[in-house]
This record gives structure tokens, sequence and C-alpha cells, in this order.
């Protein structure tokens, strides 16, 4: 790929990624109407409000996915399997996290900023500033590694996702897609 053209894909993609956002905020929409990620699910199964005690044991703790899972359940709060799985894998792949990103959030007293994001929030960042997410992502059928293999292509190897990242968003789409076309909103279904 010549220099001018890789200059004015990354000028296509910076004018989406930065026109994108106003375009949906003016229209009104959140990605409320997708699936929730593994962030969301796990500040609602520590509660409201947060303990900062309880949220820091669980983001210095390393466990498997089943694990992780087990331990969700005996907790007692009412997930689907599909919430259950999404958490776990979350978890699985995000856990734990730095000490130093934990100490900087604690030091702006939100323990939760230090959580990495989830795959609903990676997919509502990244996807849509190229193409469609419904085109792209709500409507797809692949199991995870046909999700590790879409970054892939020579397009998706140039996001700048880091390997944790990727491995989330394989896994939250393994879990949650495809979402029927009746639950997205009509003006994201192009």
């Amino acid at each position: 790929m010549t220099a001018r053209r890789k200059g004015r894909r990354r000028w296509r993609g910076a004018a989406c990624a930065l026109l994108l956002p106003l375009a949906v905020a003016a229209a009104g929409e959140d990605f409320a109407f997708m699936p929730r990620g593994g962030k969301a699910l796990l500040l609602e199964w520590l509660g409201a409000p947060l303990d900062a005690k309880e949220l820091r044991k669980v983001a210095e703790a390393r466990r498997t996915e089943a694990e992780w899972r087990t331990l969700v359940a005996a907790r007692g709060k009412p997930f689907t399997e599909t919430q259950l799985a999404t958490l776990a894998a979350y978890l699985a792949v995000n856990m734990p996290v730095s000490a130093g990103a934990l100490g900087d959030a604690e030091k702006r007293k939100d323990l939760a900023s230090a959580l990495p994001p989830d795959g609903r929030e990676l997919a509502w960042r990244d996807c849509q500033s190229c193409h469609s997410l419904f085109a792209s992502h709500l409507t797809q059928i692949r199991d995870v590694q046909g999700w590790r293999n879409m970054f892939m292509s020579p397009f998706h190897r140039e996001l700048k996702m880091t390997p944790q990242e990727r491995e989330e968003f394989a896994r939250y789409s393994a879990i949650n897609m495809p979402m029927k076309i009746e639950d997205v909103p009509e003006d994201l279904r192009f």
C-alpha cells in the first residue's frame, strides 16, 4: 500500500472516529440496546454503592473462567446464563488489573476507572470508525476463534487494540452475537 493511500485511509478513519460519536449523540442513541459487557456486569455484581475494598479484591485476583463463573454464581445475583458467561470471560481475560492502574484510579477516587473496557465498549469504540456496527458485528455468527481470525485481516490488524482487548472483544462477541434484528434500533440497521 502506498504512503498516500495509507495517509488517506488514516485521515478517513480519524474523521469517522471523530464524527461518528457526534452523529450518534445527536441522534440520541446509546449502546444500551446491546447486551451488557463484563465491566458493566461486574459493577452490577458488586452492587451500589461500589465497595472499593471489594472491587480491589476482585481486580487483584487471577482465576480461570470456570473459577470466576463458580464464584459469581455462588454470590446469587440473578444473571442469565449469557450474562454469567460474559462476566466470567471478562474477568478471566482482564484480571488482575495492574497495581499501577489501581493506585492511579484510587487517587482519583474512582477505582472503577481502572477496569479495562469490555466487549460492548470495544465494539462501540472501534468498529464504527470504519464500517457499520450492525453489518460488521451485531449480525455476525462466529465462535471465539472466528472473532480472533477477524483480526488477522490486513485492515483489522491496524486497529489500535491490545491483545487483551482483542481477546475480550472475541469472547464477548462469541457469547452475545448475533443480535435479533428487531432488537437493534432502526437508525443503526445499515
